[in-house]
């Protein structure tokens, strides 16, 4: 008999990532455990005039002010409701702390690179290259996300490119 975690445990020697997973309306996500700070439950922030509907606004994290960004929206996912599963995932990327609020956190999982699949191309229709591809557990879908590069797109407007150029 198959044992139903075999795809998920992977040994040792082998070239393996963790990735927290956690659910915004139907679908699951993942993203890199590495880029995890901490795991919080929602709380009330403070509005930024004039920002993006996604940019839900800024927490004062002890003493780090955090911007916070609803994933729902930014996804275009439908009304958010907020409840007692709701949680802000505070993310350190690109030497920033950014929280992401989600629907609930599900699991840490270990994948081989060759358990994801690339993800299918939209074309013009639909940006996918924060999509780092997609895997299947036990019959479910994860789309597996960059998050560092979603987070430093410029669409976010988060973090300047404040690349050197050389002359």
């Amino acid at each position: 008999m198959k044992d139903e975690r075999q795809d998920r445990i992977v040994a040792p020697s082998e070239a393996a990532k963790e990735y927290l997973t956690f659910t915004l309306g139907d679908e699951e996500y993942g993203i890199d455990i590495l880029k995890v700070q901490e795991i919080r439950g929602y709380d009330a922030v403070t509005r930024i005039a004039n920002a993006p509907i996604f940019i839900k606004g800024v927490i004062n994290m002890r003493g780090v002010i955090v911007p916070i960004l609803d994933m729902r929206l930014k996804f275009n996912l439908g009304v958010v409701e907020y409840n007692e599963f709701t949680v802000v995932i505070i993310l350190n990327v690109a030497e920033r702390v950014v929280g992401i609020v989600v629907d609930g956190v599900s699991d840490v999982i270990a994948l081989k690179r060759a358990q994801i699949r690339p993800a299918p191309e939209f074309g013009a229709l639909m940006d996918t290259a924060y999509i780092d591809g997609l895997t299947t557990l036990d019959e479910r879908m994860v789309i597996m996300v960059d998050i560092e590069k979603l987070i430093t797109s410029n669409e976010m407007g988060l973090i300047e490119n404040t690349r050197l150029e050389v002359v």
